[in-house]
């Protein structure tokens, strides 16, 4: 799978470890940055990973910063992607069976490197219900559409 990250400042580390994380388990990652711990704006990250999903270029996305909240309201935004922000495995797995979420957050500063592979895995490998929740997905995406 083509999976885009992005991140600011407080999560470069966690997307450093997920970019190594995500390459042994076969995928292919787009790094949209930040490229260091230097101080930036995780709009400009949440943006640039989430276009990538939105135009298909990438089926899923994984976005942090220091509480996720930020980078995640960022990069639901831009039309066509569903984010959420998910603290443990449990929630990764519903968003994708009922939401078809095709994006993730995470906060850096509330999880760690194994909780955050945990989530990743399970947000990777979840399939989406459809049924009566694909109406639901219609419905969401009408309001962005209106």
């Amino acid at each position: 799978m083509k999976i885009s990250l992005g991140c600011d400042h407080g999560a470069f580390d966690l997307k450093e470890h997920l970019k190594e994380y995500l390459t042994q388990m076969g995928h292919e990652v787009v790094d949209c940055g930040t490229y260091s711990t230097d101080s930036c704006d995780y709009p400009i990250f949440a943006k640039a990973a989430a276009e990538k999903v939105a135009s298909g270029e990438c089926e899923r996305g994984i976005v942090m910063c220091t509480t996720g909240i930020g980078i995640s309201i960022s990069a639901n935004k831009v039309k066509g992607v569903r984010c959420a922000l998910c603290s443990e495995p449990l929630s990764a797995e519903m968003t994708r069976r009922h939401n078809d979420a095709n994006m993730l957050a995470m906060g850096a500063a509330l999880i760690g490197r194994n909780m955050a592979d945990r989530i990743v895995e399970v947000f990777l490998s979840t399939e989406f219900e459809g049924g009566r929740h694909q109406r639901r997905v219609d419905l969401m995406m009408d309001i962005e559409n209106a």
